[in-house]
């Protein structure tokens, strides 16, 4: 390489026409740089590489990659199958009661709705004023004729007497004998009468058939009622009562006689446990409901008249009960995710039984003693590795 030389005058300053020698420094910068930048791609090409980490198999990168999930080991339990209706509330036995007598002008009414009458108690009062008057003749024909008949008697006797002396005959002492009979007879018919009188007397009141809670009143003081009359008063008998839950078809021939049940009426907090005593034998043809009768035992909520909801037990079984985020399904059925021995991802296909407010119940495909996946199954997928935290389904 050829240099031109420079001049330079006795101020320092170059003369023209010649060229400066290149800076000593920047000779130095361009050779550091260089030794730096072959360093740098010596350790590049020489270094060893870090090994690649698979996000499923490793340490810290597949704990960061693998999901922590919710499991649970459902066991078994007893549960129950729940039929829902809904219906009318009514007395199981209803006595209709109206005028047994003649009938009059009712004079008293001794009770109210609401109130307990025990059997042949007096409900109320019908004016027999006529009708004890005709009593007490007839009461006085009976002492005539008694009379009678003790007269009769007392003659008989003296002619048997008599009859021996010779001072009457035969035929006389048995004329005394048909009249002494006669007059028995008199006295027979006449206390028949009288009885019979009172009979109707007594049938003036109105009575209670049977102990119950008085329902309903339609009469008062004043009133003139006659045989053949509209009911004056209902009476559920031992004050029972009844609902009457209108089921679908299918609910219906699931039912039976003495299932357990508890109706709860409108407006009320607390159920009143009853069973079923009748199951409808018809379906309605329009509706396609029939009706379940449940007997219940009195209570102050339940009310003739009155809608309520009934909860029906008709049967029970013992199976794994899941939480419903545990069930998923899809085009092939219903199906969970259990963890194998790996902690990997299986599904199970199952089928699904009662479903009510405490969960799904498992009919088949589990045994209860595997870890079933509760949540986030829909975002896992068969064989994948999870780490799973174990928790207690709370019933």
């Amino acid at each position: 390489m050829n240099y031109e030389t420079s001049t330079i005058d006795a101020e320092g300053r170059l003369l023209a026409g010649e060229a400066a020698p290149p800076p000593r420094w920047r000779r130095w910068a361009i050779i550091a740089a260089v030794v730096v930048l072959a360093g740098l791609a010596v350790w590049f090409f020489l270094a060893p590489k870090p090994a690649e980490v698979d996000p499923l198999k490793g340490g810290g990168a597949r704990d960061q990659q693998i999901p922590s999930i919710s499991v649970a080991v459902p066991g078994s339990d007893t549960v129950r199958t729940i039929i829902s209706g809904t219906g009318s509330l009514a007395a199981r036995r209803e006595m209709p009661i109206g005028v047994v007598g003649e009938g009059g002008a009712v004079t008293r009414v001794m009770v109210e709705p609401g109130d307990w009458v025990s059997a042949g108690q007096t409900l109320a009062t019908v004016d027999r004023s006529v009708q004890t008057e005709t009593a007490e003749s007839l009461a006085a024909q009976v002492r005539v004729a008694r009379a009678d008949a003790e007269l009769a008697e007392s003659e008989l006797k003296r002619a048997q007497q008599l009859v021996d002396r010779g001072f009457i005959s035969k035929a006389d002492v048995e004329r005394r004998t048909a009249t002494r009979d006669a007059a028995r007879a008199r006295v027979s018919v006449a206390e028949a009468q009288l009885a019979e009188t009172r009979a109707r007397n007594r049938r003036l009141d109105i009575r209670a058939p049977a102990a119950g809670l008085v329902l309903a009143r339609a009469i008062e003081p004043g009133q003139i009622v006659g045989g053949g009359q509209s009911v004056l008063f209902r009476i559920a008998m031992n004050g029972q009562m009844e609902m009457r839950a209108q089921l679908a078809e299918n609910d219906l021939a699931r039912v039976r006689r003495g299932a357990v049940a508890d109706v709860t009426p409108v407006g009320a907090t607390e159920s009143v446990r009853g069973e079923v005593w009748q199951v409808s034998p018809i379906i309605d043809p329009q509706s396609r409901q029939g009706i379940a009768r449940i007997a219940l035992p009195y209570a102050e909520s339940l009310r003739p008249g009155g809608f309520a909801s009934a909860r029906i037990v008709a049967g029970a079984s013992v199976s794994p009960q899941l939480p419903e985020s545990a069930v998923l399904s899809d085009s092939q059925g219903n199906f969970v995710y259990v963890l194998n021995d790996k902690d990997e991802v299986v599904r199970r296909d199952v089928r699904i039984g009662e479903v009510s407010d405490q969960g799904v119940s498992i009919a088949s495909g589990l045994t209860g003693n595997e870890r079933v996946v509760l949540t986030a199954g829909g975002f896992l997928a068969p064989g994948q590795k999870v780490k799973p935290t174990l928790v207690k389904i709370e019933r």
